[in-house]
């Protein structure tokens, strides 16, 4: 059988007989409409009738895009909780170390974390300064021939740690500083995840069992140590600022290495009560600035929290960019409406 659009002509088999065909007869205006969205040129090709949508449906559209996006983040996660045998702790710390540093940084910092496993840290987390020399150390950041107290001293215990644990530290050339400001150096990033790791034990689960969100902050209100007050990079004096982990850092760790973290737990131990948290959480930060979530606030659509812009940025990369209109909600209520 032959399922078509219009039946205009007849179709036979090479002994003559006719084979059957189905016309699908759509509503008037349905196929015009997906033609018009598919044609357009337009940021989204929706947005001349994104206004006429109820409102409940871009709601419930909302919250299904940002489990979609979740769910997609887990996956890394869990491509890690599998390398780590199933150890939560050890990915959770993997997770977090390739968010501090950021998208620039995001690899060395995972593999500096995998050549240091969090156990050989909590050996030491009592003491601040052999943190930091195993970190700095295995980044291949520490000066060869330093000259100042801190970093002799720094490369000393390393020196120790190294044979201690059979290290083999990362080349250093692989951390990237142009482009970037003085406060996201590698370098300052590096000293922050330090004195996270020394102020915090169990952290992965502590945060599990968290229900307040203000709880969870308070763990990342942490600064690098004082040498870095008055330095970006090593042997090298700036004026000084204290080197505080900031808002803008935070919220970047609740949306990329928290709320999909949440998400994987949730789904392995199969309790949504974790992803449900994570929506919840993320409600509770501002959304993100950028082109994206600028363009939909100027198409109508409110963007008041990380869950909405979150939820929007998907909506944009994953549906309105490859013209996935019949697989979006929006996009069916137009074309279904035909609105004018």
């Amino acid at each position: 059988m032959h399922v078509v659009a219009k039946n205009d002509t007849d179709i036979k088999r090479e002994n003559g007989k006719l084979i059957p065909a189905l016309e699908l007869i759509s509503p008037k205006g349905v196929y015009e409409q997906y033609l018009y969205l598919m044609q357009s040129k337009s940021w989204v090709a929706c947005e001349t009738f994104i206004k006429k949508i109820n409102e409940f449906i871009i709601i419930d559209w909302k919250q299904a895009l940002l489990i979609e996006r979740l769910q997609e983040k887990s996956k890394i996660i869990e491509e890690r909780f599998i390398a780590n045998n199933k150890n939560w702790e050890e990915t959770f710390y993997q997770t977090l170390a390739a968010n501090f540093g950021f998208k620039t940084n995001s690899l060395p910092f995972e593999m500096l974390a995998k050549s240091v496993p969090v156990n050989y840290l909590g050996k030491h987390k009592d003491n601040l300064l052999l943190i930091e020399a195993m970190l700095f150390g295995q980044s291949g950041l520490l000066p060869k021939k330093p000259k100042k107290p801190y970093t002799i001293q720094l490369l000393k215990d390393y020196e120790h740690l190294k044979n201690k644990f059979n290290l083999q530290p990362m080349s250093g050339h692989l951390w990237k500083f142009s482009k970037l400001r003085p406060s996201n150096f590698p370098t300052v990033r590096l000293a922050q995840f330090a004195a996270l790791i020394h102020n915090s034990n169990a952290l992965m689960s502590k945060i599990i069992e968290a229900e307040n969100f203000s709880e969870v902050k308070k763990y990342f209100d942490v600064e690098a140590s004082g040498y870095w007050k008055k330095h970006y990079v090593f042997e090298k004096a700036s004026t000084h600022r204290n080197k505080k982990f900031g808002d803008t850092a935070f919220q970047n760790i609740v949306i990329n290495t928290i709320a999909p973290f949440f998400a994987l737990y949730g789904s392995l131990k199969n309790n949504p009560h974790y992803t449900q948290k994570a929506l919840n959480w993320l409600t509770q930060l501002k959304p993100e600035q950028n082109s994206i979530t600028k363009h939909w606030s100027e198409l109508g659509l409110n963007v008041k929290n990380a869950f909405d812009s979150q939820s929007l940025i998907q909506l944009k990369n994953s549906y309105c960019n490859k013209k996935k209109c019949l697989n979006c909600r929006i996009g069916n209520q137009v074309i279904k409406h035909n609105f004018e």
